[in-house]
C-alpha cells in the first residue's frame, strides 16, 4: 500500500529477492535481484522496466552533457545513478521529469511516453523528484508545505475556493496525512514552525514526505544525502528503503559510495554525459569502466616518475602515457597552425 492507501500497480514478473541484505536501523533489509533479462552490460533489457529510455541528447552549446543511448529503470527497486562531477546525472534527471528539454530521444514512464510532457504533468502521473538544493518555502509552516504536495485540491479553483463547504472535508483529510507523513519522518513536533527554521537534513526529509503526499509511483532523488549531517544519514537511509517497502520504485543521485553499495539493488554509472556501466553494486564497483570514470585511466601511474621529479625507472603504463602527451601536444600545435592558416 502506498501512504495515501492506494495500491501500487503490478505489471509484469515480480522480481526476486536475494541472499544479499542491506542493514539500516535494526533491520536487515533483503536485496532484490533477478532485474535484468541478460548479462550486466549497458544498455541491458529488464525484466520489469518501469522507465525506458532511447537516444536522449542534450547539448549546451558544444558540449555534449547527455548522450544516452539506451536505458532501463526496473521496477520496484532501488536504482542508483553515479558517476563523477560532470557527468551529466542532475541533467538527465531534469530531461525525464520535463524541467528540460532533450535536442532529441524519448522515453517512457510506465508505458506512457513522456516526451514534452510538462513537469506538473509528470508528477501528476505519478513520477515526482527531489532536489539537491530543497525547494521548501521558507515562509509557509511545515505544515502547509506538505499540504501542497497533495494533488487534485478542490480549493485551488478560484470558484470553489470561495465556498469552504466543498473543500473543507478533502482538506482535512490532507491535513490529517500530512500529518501522519510528518509523524513517520519525526518532523510531527515542527508541523507549525516555518521551513525557514528547519536544518539541511530536515529539509531534506520534507522535500521527500511532501513528495508522498501524491502517492508516487516512482521517486527520483537528487543527491538526498548531500549536506546532511550525519546524524540524520541513518534516518534518510532508513526512508528511502522504507520507500521500497512500501511498493516504490526509488531511482537517486549519489556520490556517497558506501550508500550506493548499501542500499541499492541497481547502479547505472555515467561519464561524460554517457552510461559506461551498469549492474549490482557489488560487481559494478570492481568494473573498469567505472574505475576510470572516477580515478582516471591512469590512476596507477606514478607522476612523478612519468614528469621526471622522481627518480625511477618508466613501467609500461607510464610509457603508454608519455605517448598520449606527446600526441595530444602534436595535435595541438597542428590544430594552431592550422588556424594561423
Amino acid at each position: 500500500m502506498t501512504p495515501g492507501g492506494a495500491t501500487p500497480p503490478a505489471t509484469g514478473p515480480a522480481p526476486t529477492t536475494g541472499a544479499a541484505t542491506t542493514a539500516t536501523g535494526s533491520i536487515r533489509r533483503p536485496k532484490t535481484s533477478g532485474l535484468a533479462k541478460g548479462d550486466n552490460v549497458p544498455g541491458v533489457a529488464k525484466t520489469d522496466p518501469i522507465m525506458i529510455i532511447d537516444n536522449v541528447t542534450r547539448r549546451f552549446g558544444g558540449l555534449t552533457a547527455v548522450d544516452v543511448e539506451h536505458l532501463e529503470i526496473p521496477r520496484g527497486a532501488i536504482t542508483a545513478l553515479i558517476g563523477p562531477n560532470g557527468a551529466g546525472k542532475t541533467t538527465l534527471f531534469n530531461l525525464l521529469c520535463g524541467f528540460d528539454k532533450p535536442n532529441s530521444g524519448s522515453w517512457s514512464f510506465d508505458g506512457t511516453n513522456l516526451s514534452g510532457i510538462p513537469s506538473f504533468k509528470v508528477a501528476r502521473m505519478g513520477q515526482v523528484r527531489t532536489f539537491q538544493l530543497t525547494k521548501a518555502l521558507s515562509l509557509l509552516t511545515v505544515l502547509e508545505n506538505m499540504k501542497l504536495g497533495a494533488t487534485s485540491q478542490k480549493g485551488e479553483r478560484l470558484l470553489s475556493s470561495i465556498i469552504p463547504a466543498i473543500w473543507r472535508k478533502q482538506d482535512d483529510a490532507n491535513e490529517e496525512k500530512a500529518m501522519e507523513l510528518l509523524a513517520r519522518f519525526k518532523l510531527d513536533a515542527k508541523a507549525d514552525d516555518y521551513a525557514a527554521s528547519l536544518s539541511g537534513g530536515q529539509r531534506k526529509l520534507l522535500e521527500m514526505a511532501r513528495a508522498l503526499m501524491s502517492d508516487p509511483t516512482l521517486v527520483m532523488l537528487d543527491e538526498p544525502m548531500a549536506g546532511v549531517n550525519p546524524a540524520l544519514t541513518e534516518s534518510l537511509l532508513d526512508h528511502i528503503l522504507d520507500l521500497k517497502d512500501l511498493g516504490m520504485t526509488v531511482l537517486f543521485v549519489e556520490h556517497d559510495m558506501h550508500m550506493v553499495r548499501h542500499i541499492a539493488d541497481w547502479v547505472v554509472v555515467m561519464a561524460e554525459g554517457r552510461v559506461v556501466a551498469e549492474g549490482p553494486p557489488e560487481t559494478v564497483m570492481q568494473d573498469s569502466a567505472v574505475i576510470d570514470a572516477y580515478l582516471g585511466s591512469h590512476q596507477d601511474v606514478d607522476l612523478g616518475v612519468v614528469t621526471g621529479r622522481v627518480a625511477g625507472e618508466h613501467s609500461a603504463a607510464e610509457d603508454e602515457l608519455l605517448e598520449e602527451i606527446k600526441e595530444a601536444e602534436e595535435a595541438s600545435i597542428a590544430e594552431a597552425e592550422e588556424e594561423k592558416k
